[in-house]
């Protein structure tokens, strides 16, 4: 009988790898790092971790690494934020947070959020926004527009008058551009480290 093949703790090998090489291992490496006695050991590994979608092999040969693979962070299933129940931790993979968070990485920037103009919709000073340029913003997109030549972070509405930028605390009052215009991006995700 096949002995079974348990991709876990080959996973974590190679991720090790990734972090201290910054490069995926060779076939001969895997030899020691996995304890393999012969390459087709390591062919077959490899076969499996490319049909799970850990990696691309080239025609080459050569391997590349996907987030999948040198992901960071490892998702072990929910939390519920009201009342305690029993969870159990659940087996997952890792993702990379770029892979979760960024819809187009060709068209997403980063800034760090100055004031407090959007507290109430979670918006903290300090936090960093994600923000996606190209689509046009929507009824109640928060964005990040340039009004009469000064950038500022705001939800987007549109009325009757045209478009009016509203704030998320009460202390502040909406703004309506005097001369130009321009949204810089829409906020896909906000970050913040505790």
């Amino acid at each position: 009988m096949p002995r079974k093949l348990i991709l876990d703790d080959k996973i974590l090998k190679l991720r090790a790898f990734w972090r201290s090489e910054h490069r995926p291992p060779s076939y001969s490496e895997m030899l020691g790092l996995f304890g393999y006695k012969s390459k087709n050991s390591v062919f077959g590994l490899v076969r499996h971790l490319e049909q799970r979608g850990y990696l691309l092999k080239a025609k080459d040969g050569k391997l590349s690494f996907l987030p999948k693979l040198t992901g960071g962070v490892r998702n072990l299933g929910s939390v519920v934020a009201g009342f305690p129940t029993q969870e159990e931790e659940q087996k997952s993979e890792a993702i990379s947070l770029d892979e979760y968070l960024v819809r187009d990485p060709d068209h997403t920037f980063m800034l760090t959020v100055r004031g407090d103009s959007m507290i109430d919709a979670g918006i903290q000073p300090g936090d960093l926004v994600l923000v996606e340029k190209g689509p046009s913003p929507q009824q109640r997109d928060i964005v990040v527009a340039c009004v009469d030549d000064e950038w500022t972070l705001k939800y987007y509405m549109k009325d009757q008058a045209g478009v009016r930028l509203e704030p998320a605390n009460r202390k502040y009052k909406f703004i309506r551009p005097r001369r130009s215009l321009e949204i810089g991006g829409i906020v896909r995700a906000v970050i913040r480290k505790y």
